[in-house]
């Protein structure tokens, strides 16, 4: 585990012990009888006005335990919405729906947390690495230096072209009747072998810039509008080929930034599930989707690092494919209040909902990483 890992734990270790310690002897602001924020009289521990506690804490441990407690209301709702999220996910679905807040940490405050502990733990486990697709394979340096003298060749060749045609479009132009015509096809001509000279020559010099190492990838080569190889898409998919690593970066990066689309992405196909149902609505399954994203970015942190520690992969893989089904179902059935037939019939086709949101996805993904 890296040393930010490492870090978070001793954070979070130290700001538990230090709320232990503050409970016998930590000094405060609760010398006055009213209340520190709004001034109110007070008449309890907390503010009747403006629901602040009446001790104010002035310690170091006090300020690390405010910075958790605003992640996710760290006094025991943590502990106590995890284990309710892994074991019973449909009764604490139901139950934070139907108005027990309090208890239970925020679907959305749980998913962000989920979603960075998901991203900051997998990508400094071994085995992980997203950055590979060395560009130099064996025997690849050959057929660089042969591209190298093949584009060298092509751009002195525009060179020529380009000269030749600039001298017959100058002889056009200088007729003594010039043909209207027959300057505008020789302008043409030249625009287009000046084009061709000017992506030979950026051809040339990515094709310098990649050293026998496989460290450096191709820039990006851009096609006028209009030009061959101008079309939109087809510029996109070369730009990826010749830069992997910078696509994969770019994926991973929006996904973590991005990961929260996968809520508004599901919503419809969750809605479709239960049509004419009373009483269920968008926020039931606002709800229900959050806590159930949030629990499967939790499992993949866990069989990450159950595989990072040597457990064989076959077993990671049943676990992979029978977990998110079970939790599913356990979360429809408790959640919606279904019969064992009507969720076991909903889990299947959420699963098939499942795959075109994960499409979509990543998509979504593939389209910003080769948009900019």
């Amino acid at each position: 585990m890296n040393d930010a890992v490492d870090s978070a734990g001793m954070i979070a270790t130290g700001a538990l012990l230090a709320r232990e310690a503050e409970r016998t002897h930590a000094p405060g602001h609760d010398a006055s009888p009213d209340c520190a924020n709004c001034g109110a009289h007070l008449l309890g521990p907390h503010c009747h006005v403006c629901g602040q506690h009446g001790h104010v804490h002035r310690t170091a441990g006090a300020f690390v335990h405010d910075i958790l407690h605003g992640v996710f209301h760290f006094e025991g709702k943590f502990w106590k919405t995890l284990p309710m999220l892994a074991w019973r996910p449909g009764e604490l679905t139901r139950r934070y729906v139907h108005g027990e807040r309090a208890k239970f940490v925020s679907p959305m405050a749980l998913f962000l947390f989920s979603v960075f502990l998901m991203f900051a733990v997998v990508a400094n486990l071994p085995g992980w690495d997203w950055g590979g697709d060395k560009l130099l394979t064996p025997g690849a340096a050959t057929r660089i230096n042969e591209a190298r003298r093949e584009i060298t060749k092509e751009r002195k060749d525009g060179q020529a072209e380009v000269a030749r045609l600039a001298e017959r479009l100058k002889a056009r132009q200088t007729e003594a009747e010039p043909d209207a015509e027959a300057i505008t096809s020789a302008e043409k001509r030249l625009q287009r072998a000046q084009q061709r000279l000017r992506e030979a020559t950026q051809a040339e010099q990515a094709l310098a810039r990649i050293s026998l190492d496989g460290e450096e990838t191709l820039p990006d080569i851009k096609a006028a509008p209009g030009s061959a190889g101008g079309n939109w898409i087809e510029e996109k998919y070369q730009h990826a080929k010749e830069n992997p690593k910078l696509l994969l970066y770019k994926v991973k990066t929006s996904a973590y930034k991005f990961s929260w689309a996968l809520i508004p992405l599901s919503l419809p196909f969750i809605w479709l599930l239960f049509p004419f149902r009373r009483g269920v609505g968008m926020y039931d399954h606002a709800v229900f989707a959050t806590y159930s994203l949030s629990f499967m970015s939790l499992l993949v942190i866990t069989l990450a690092v159950l595989g990072a520690v040597g457990v064989p992969g076959g077993l990671l893989l049943i676990a992979w494919l029978l977990i998110p089904p079970f939790h599913m179902y356990r979360q429809l059935k408790g959640g919606y209040s279904l019969s064992r037939a009507g969720a076991l019939v909903r889990t299947a086709v959420l699963l098939f909902f499942t795959t075109i949101t994960s499409t979509l996805f990543i998509l979504l993904l593939l389209y910003l990483g080769v948009a900019d």
